[in-house]
């Protein structure tokens, strides 16, 4: 798997934790930043992407949301697509 993952969280989030597990038993390795003192980062993030919660997470530099919207994006078979693209492909 080449995408790139980011994951922005805090380190109390019970769905942050969750968004970990998933991604690691999809033996994905991503990048976790905690934004719990970082008003910057949660500025950016909420003007990003529209949502003033824990995790976000980013799939090749696209937002694709929550612990929810990964969830769902694995149950409908998408994550492992989105997961195969290489960085920087946005075809």
């Amino acid at each position: 798997m080449a995408a790139q993952v980011r994951m922005y969280r805090t380190p109390t989030c019970f769905f942050c934790s969750m968004a970990n597990r998933l991604l690691s038993q999809k033996g994905v390795r991503f990048e976790e930043i905690d934004v719990t003192a970082r008003p910057d980062l949660r500025k950016w993030l909420s003007e990003s992407t529209g949502q003033h919660t824990v995790p976000q997470i980013f799939i090749n530099d696209r937002p694709i949301g929550g612990f929810d919207e990964l969830s769902a994006l694995d149950a409908r078979g998408l994550l492992d697509q989105m997961l195969a693209e290489p960085a920087g492909d946005d075809a």
